[in-house]
């Protein structure tokens, strides 16, 4: 390995541990929440009375509030489907470009 290489590497490596390391340092005690969670607050401040225009079609279904950990197993779900999908394409166009030339 070249000296510039290694460089690299300890560079990469230096700039990977900040990223880790620095968010726990500012925000000691700080709370993780979602975006849902954060327009639900912002829009309460706005209007108190605010009725939602429609429920989600799988809590009609069940007839009440979806588990947090069926929402996460279809978030999950939804990941794959789009991880293969993108995969699947970045391959077509590899192998496009290996049958052209």
């Amino acid at each position: 390995m070249k000296s510039t290489d290694k460089k690299i590497i300890v560079v990469i490596l230096a700039a990977v541990a900040f990223l880790i390391v620095m968010p726990l340092l500012v925000r000691k005690g700080a709370e993780f929440g979602g975006s849902d969670d954060a327009g639900s607050q912002v829009v309460e401040a706005i209007d108190t009375d605010y009725k939602p225009w429609f429920t989600p079609v799988l809590e009609r279904i069940i007839g009440g509030e979806i588990p947090g950990e069926v929402e996460c197993f279809m978030f999950c779900i939804q990941t794959g489907i789009g991880v293969g999908i993108i995969a699947f394409l970045l391959g077509r166009f590899v192998e496009r470009k290996k049958w052209q030339s």
